[in-house]
């Protein structure tokens, strides 16, 4: 018995720096984040308190667990998983090339179009990278795009399911911050769409300025009317669907959680009414969707148990004091928290991110005086940065699972800087200007 107890005669400061450490180095060895934050919670809360300390922390998973916003994640996942197995994607960027042939870059352009509505209907980012690996990049390499500037915009453009509502990263940061989800959504959806904006914006200017980089395609001005009804066929769906999504949200129709049921409905029926349903079909998507959904619950589980042991013990009071001390400039104490997130996304996950970072940080940032929603939105912009930056930015591995051989993990990660830069330039006037939030 006299093992339990004796962390606690250390004191907090040197129990955070042991468990941050613990966790650093169970990492290093390739455990999943899941197991080691389980693991430290474990081994703190019965080295702080002994073995009575084990119940609070399964009344902290369950409080997770239970949340009845929480069934949102894998319906929404669901529709990715549906949307990587039907036709519905590719008939999308079939029906773009009447909006941007006839812009030099257009297929670029074509493709962040794409990635918006794709957004727009699941708000999942790996499924819909693979997807325009798939569909998109083939097409540039083909017409003879600028290689980095092809392989920026596919995994640029994917990521915008992190902005993008009906975002995951938006509601795991509202169940986590206990925010709306309804009004992160309203909040996110401007600034998402400026960001692709950019991103349009730097493939024009390239293009324009350097016509090798994306050479013009030849204007077709004999396609028949009825071929272009045949593409225009391709947009009704997916735009029906988000309408059915955001529409039943920002109508005050439903809530979050029924309208990614009203999400999973429609595009049931858009495989439906394109022949391509079937059980296989499902039985695939469902199993991807166990698969996703159980890594982000084991995640969501070790990570509430370690801030719950971590809260119990007066680390979060004393991170909370430390990180405020920082500066008396409210505004240099923000920017300290984007870079510490921003250091955070080039090595961990994103949810393990919102779960073990925001419990300490949204409390802060309530005390000095800013809006929870408006930080809701810098994190998933902040992000945006992590999937894209190297060493372990998911959103280059998703690409090079399904890009040509050619293509190294190396030239991806140069051609996502110029976007990088993008995503800081969009995180940077979120900042300067709140109101682009509506907030």
């Amino acid at each position: 018995m006299e093992l339990f107890g004796s962390l606690q005669a250390l004191g907090v400061e040197p129990a955070t720096y042991m468990m941050f450490g613990m966790l650093l180095l169970l990492l290093i060895t390739g455990i999943p984040l899941a197991f080691v934050t389980l693991l430290v919670a474990l081994i703190f809360a019965l080295g702080w308190f002994g073995p009575m300390a084990v119940p609070l922390i399964t009344s902290r998973v369950y409080s997770f667990v239970s949340s009845f916003v929480f069934v949102s994640v894998p319906m929404f996942v669901l529709m990715a998983s549906i949307l990587d197995r039907s036709g519905i994607a590719r008939d999308l960027f079939d029906a773009m090339k009447l909006v941007g042939g006839r812009l030099r870059g257009g297929v670029a352009i074509q493709t962040i179009f794409v990635a918006v509505i794709l957004a727009a209907m699941s708000g999942i980012i790996g499924g819909e990278i693979v997807l325009l690996g798939l569909i998109a990049l083939p097409q540039m390499l083909r017409l003879g795009y600028d290689r980095r500037l092809a392989i920026g915009v596919v995994c640029a453009g994917g990521a915008l399911g992190t902005m993008v509502p009906p975002s995951i990263v938006l509601i795991i940061y509202g169940l986590t911050a206990n925010v709306s989800i309804g009004d992160l959504f309203t909040a996110s959806f401007l600034p998402g769409l400026m960001l692709a904006g950019f991103y349009v914006t730097y493939v024009l200017i390239r293009a324009y300025l350097n016509p090798s980089v994306a050479p013009a395609l030849p204007v077709d001005d004999d396609t028949p009317m009825s071929e272009k009804l045949k593409l225009l066929r391709g947009l009704i769906l997916p735009i029906l669907v988000v309408i059915g999504v955001l529409g039943s949200i920002y109508g005050g129709i439903a809530s979050v959680t029924e309208a990614s049921a009203v999400g999973v409905l429609g595009v049931i029926l858009s495989t439906m009414l394109r022949g391509e349903f079937s059980w296989g079909l499902m039985k695939g998507a469902a199993l991807q969707t166990l698969q996703t959904v159980g890594m982000i619950v084991w995640i969501g589980i070790g990570a509430s148990a370690l801030v719950g042991v971590f809260n119990l013990m007066g680390g979060l009071a004393f991170i909370q004091s430390l990180v405020a001390n920082i500066s008396d400039n409210p505004l240099h104490v923000l920017l300290f928290m984007m870079a510490i997130l921003f250091l955070l996304g080039m090595f961990l996950d994103w949810v393990g991110i919102a779960l073990l970072a925001m419990p300490v940080f949204v409390p802060i940032i309530v005390d000095l005086g800013y809006d929870p929603v408006w930080f809701g939105v810098l994190f998933c912009m902040n992000m945006q940065v992590s999937f894209l930056s190297p060493p372990f930015g998911p959103a280059a591995f998703y690409l090079k699972s399904v890009a040509p051989a050619d293509i190294s993990l190396g030239e991806i990660f140069r051609s996502l800087l110029p976007f990088i830069a993008l995503q800081i330039l969009a995180l940077a006037m979120l900042i300067m200007f709140p109101g682009i939030t509506g907030r």
